[in-house]
């Protein structure tokens, strides 16, 4: 029986890591966590903030996810759309369609689809 979730897995594009901290890590202000070693050598990064986890594995060759994506809670989405958008990122709102949920869409910097929730 299934009892949690313990990650997401994105890809990102052989060489991505930097772009990914300063995306997952600066931007949305995730803490990067340690991959272990035997998991090291493959590239990619992980992060976590709360109980969300994010691993971001390295594929090859890279494709977006254009619909598959996560979705994070978040505790003040105006302030997460204003600063996404004004780092130039375009969000798209989808307030209405899931009762009691505000949210929005935008993309990473490498074109994979995420979704970030309040309710």
């Amino acid at each position: 029986m299934i009892t949690g979730l313990d990650h997401v897995q994105v890809a990102i594009p052989r060489g991505g890591e930097d772009v990914a901290r300063g995306f997952y890590g600066e931007l949305l202000q995730m803490q990067e966590i340690a991959k272990p070693a035997a998991l090291a050598g493959r590239g990619g990064c992980w992060f976590g903030s709360g109980d969300a986890v994010l691993h971001l594995g390295v594929e090859d060759p890279f494709a977006p996810a254009r619909k598959a994506h996560p979705a994070f809670l978040v505790v003040d989405l105006d302030t997460l759309e204003q600063d996404l958008t004004d780092a130039g990122h375009e969000c798209v709102r989808s307030d209405g369609e899931i009762e009691g949920v505000r949210r929005f869409h935008t993309h990473d910097p490498f074109g994979n689809r995420i979704e970030f929730q309040q309710r």
